[in-house]
């Protein structure tokens, strides 16, 4: 299995300054192959590799970036041409590539070699080929039988420096169950954040006053003179302000998946088209910041991690569909309680939104049909409301709600 673990890496000035270096000769570099590309099309990403020994030999910058480095430059400006085509095959309206300016390049990356996790003193430093070692905050611990195969280096508009592992474990996953007993399905949205079948409904994260703070930054940023010292400082201010709405979110996103992953043998969800659902009108913001195309990614791998089966179902009409009988009626959005006139089948909204998914989705797995017991006879589980502040203090929505 592959993974990537992200960490934070404490440079000396001396380092630091090796590193913007090496960034910079790296951005010339695409820059320079980006040239070539746009005059001689038709070319690959292997045949431009080896042309990376002759470059040195005028190019002599160029012997101080280990060789790793350069090829996965090479490798990035053609994996770039090649999502530029996959997406014009799809239908949509593409530009070209564009030559990356100072402030667009940010990383570089080695590969197979070049890199080494050293501890010594009982300190963990990251050796790097071409620059030294580097002490690195390790705070989790890879696993006995991981294997480091890439190792990227990144700063951030903050000004900080990480290091982004990518790690190979063997296949030895758990296995997921042939019959699973403890189904969910769950519905997305934005007033609650994510409704289950067991009863479970977690709020939406409130970001208000990060985003106010953020707002106030950027409102002073635009006063400053651009390009002076006190707009850099100001741009700083603002690159945190972004940093600190990003971390949080994800910390939200990624214990909420994580709880789900452990806590189920059989996880449906709605297959969202995140991207389409952004280009409708009204209530973009949101929907932008609801982040559910994140959401699913993470609940999709830490379902694979744990042994757990992950299954996207058609959304169309889950919400519109009785859970009890399978009759279909239109609710504004406005509407938050379901209301069957053909079988009385009272619930919540997403409630009934939930089970739908969850029917659909052991369909698709399983193969099996509507369950004779429906959510009428069974009961629904009461409605247990949790806030968005305790699933990122404990990671546990439903045990922490249950104790309150």
């Amino acid at each position: 299995m592959n993974y990537n673990c992200r960490y934070r890496l404490n440079p000396s000035a001396e380092i630091e300054e090796r590193l913007v270096w090496t960034v910079d000769t790296c951005r010339q570099v695409y820059n320079h192959f980006l040239h070539r590309l746009n005059r001689n099309d038709g070319t690959s990403a292997y045949s431009e590799q080896k042309l990376l020994p002759s470059l040195k030999k005028w190019w002599t910058d160029l012997n101080d970036v280990h060789s790793k480095v350069l090829q996965k430059v090479v490798q990035r400006l053609y994996d770039n041409l090649s999502t530029l085509r996959s997406r014009t095959d799809n239908g949509y309206r593409v530009g070209t590539l564009k030559w990356k300016a100072p402030d667009e390049y940010r990383s570089f990356t080695y590969s197979q070699s070049g890199f080494k996790l050293k501890n010594t003193s009982g300190q963990t430093r990251l050796w790097l080929s071409k620059l030294g070692g580097i002490p690195i905050t390790f705070h989790r611990d890879l696993p006995d039988d991981a294997d480091i195969k890439t190792v990227s280096i990144k700063q951030e508009p903050t000004g900080k420096w990480y290091a982004i592992l990518g790690v190979e474990t063997p296949d030895d996953t758990p296995e997921k169950p042939d019959t699973p007993e403890k189904c969910v399905g769950i519905d997305v949205g934005i007033l609650k954040y994510a409704h289950d079948t067991d009863g479970t409904a977690v709020e939406s994260l409130d970001l208000s006053e990060e985003r106010e703070r953020l707002e106030r930054a950027q409102r002073s940023l635009s006063r400053k003179e651009h390009g002076s010292s006190n707009w850099e400082t100001q741009r700083t201010v603002v690159a945190r302000r972004h940093a600190d709405l990003k971390q949080k979110r994800r910390n939200f996103l990624h214990k909420l998946a994580n709880y789900y992953a452990k806590a189920y043998d059989l996880v449906a969800v709605e297959d969202l088209d995140a991207n389409g659902l952004m280009e409708l009108p009204d209530n973009s913001r949101n929907r932008a910041g609801a982040s559910w195309g994140t959401f699913l990614r993470m609940l999709e791998y830490k379902c694979e991690r744990e042994g757990t089966h992950y299954v996207a179902v058609n959304p169309r009409g889950t919400t519109k569909e009785c859970a009890a009988c399978g009759v279909s009626t239109d609710k504004p959005l406005w509407v938050r309680e379901h209301s069957c006139p053909s079988c009385g089948f009272e619930a919540d909204r997403d409630a009934n939104a939930a089970w739908n998914i969850l029917s659909r989705g052991i369909t698709k797995r399983l193969g099996a049909g509507r369950s004779e017991s429906t959510p009428v006879e069974t009961a629904l589980p009461t409605d247990i409301v949790v806030s968005a502040k305790r699933v990122i203090e404990t990671g546990s929505p439903v045990l922490t709600a249950r104790s309150a």
